[in-house]
């Protein structure tokens, strides 16, 4: 049965040129791509990411060899040939947190090709990744919160989209979504009981509360909306009524955090670190709050805790007597 056209441009969507490879190790990567996709269920924005450094990696290696690189090129790269990759990639300027992801993505093609028969390389199996500097995330306070929610209906002159952005904002703080998370909801996902099922990354669900306050204001936005609001379409509309685009969240926080003096991490991803910040404050247990965020790994939830640290310091150093140099001696 001949494809539909629709099945050939998502088949075509899913490729990336790897154009710099030779023609055994392109049509390997193009395999693995697609496998990324449906199988592993990669979101858009994490494939896209790995097929580019991917294709990188191929652009090094014809340099490097002098010629597109084939699967037996693949079989005998050395350690060194590694370093020589990871030398240049620094040498361009890459950060450790995009040099850790790109060496990511060249050990799972190695790890592919090897489960496929086509090529086992033990040198890929042992390229270190290069330690990351530790970040701890930077929530906003609870005030500073409400002030940029209350804050973004000042950017419009359109009342429906006042609401809409209040709306999001409020989502992000109030449930703890990812921004990509609460502009992929559709009209039919509209929260009118006290949960939300979202699907995270890796097409993960997770079930989320939602608060009346987060509710409310979505259900304001949806009857100011002057577009169909149901089964098949977006639930958050553009101007244009289309799907929104996350960049006009991130244009409507920058000005907000401008008129607020917040700093540059005020971001929308800011919101969402600050639902599981106070969450940790208000007695949340890390296990609880790994799962209403979608973490794969507790580790990565802890980092709040060392959030929540920081904050007792600073309530520590602002309050104890010792800490303000005033005599505890009668």
């Amino acid at each position: 049965m001949a494809r539909s056209a629709a099945a050939l441009k998502i088949e075509e969507e899913d490729r990336l040129p790897f154009f710099l490879a030779a023609e055994d190790a392109k049509a390997a990567a193009e395999a693995w791509y697609r496998w990324l996709a449906k199988e592993k269920r990669f979101s858009k924005h994490t494939l896209r990411g790995y097929g580019l450094d991917l294709a990188g990696f191929f652009a090094f290696l014809a340099d490097h060899l002098g010629e597109a690189a084939t699967l037996q090129d693949l079989r005998t790269l050395r350690q060194s040939d590694f370093r020589s990759y990871l030398a240049r990639r620094r040498g361009d300027g890459l950060e450790a947190s995009s040099l850790a992801r790109s060496l990511s993505a060249i050990r799972s093609f190695f790890r592919r090709l090897q489960r496929d028969g086509l090529v086992d390389n033990p040198a890929a199996r042992l390229i270190r990744t290069p330690k990351r500097p530790h970040s701890v995330p930077k929530p906003l306070s609870v005030p500073a919160a409400q002030q940029v929610i209350d804050a973004v209906e000042e950017f419009s002159e359109t009342p429906w989209l006042q609401a809409r952005d209040t709306a999001i904002l409020t989502l992000l703080w109030g449930a703890g979504l990812r921004l990509g998370e609460a502009l992929s909801l559709n009209g039919d996902q509209i929260p009118k009981g006290d949960s939300l099922t979202v699907t995270g990354k890796g097409n993960k669900q997770r079930l989320v509360p939602i608060l009346p306050v987060v509710r409310e204001a979505i259900l304001a936005y949806a009857k100011l909306c002057p577009y169909p609001i149901g089964p098949g379409t977006p639930l958050f509309y553009g101007a244009r009524g289309k799907r929104l685009d996350p960049a006009i969240v991130q244009k409507a926080m920058r000005q907000a955090r401008r008129a607020l003096q917040l700093p540059e991490t005020a971001t929308p991803h800011a919101l969402r670190h600050s639902f599981a910040t106070h969450l940790l404050a208000g007695g949340g247990d890390l296990r609880t709050i790994q799962e209403l965020l979608g973490h794969a790994s507790l580790a990565t939830t802890q980092r709040y805790t060392e959030v929540d640290a920081e904050a007792l310091l600073r309530v520590y150093d602002s309050a104890h007597p010792r800490a303000r140099g005033v005599s505890t001696t009668s």
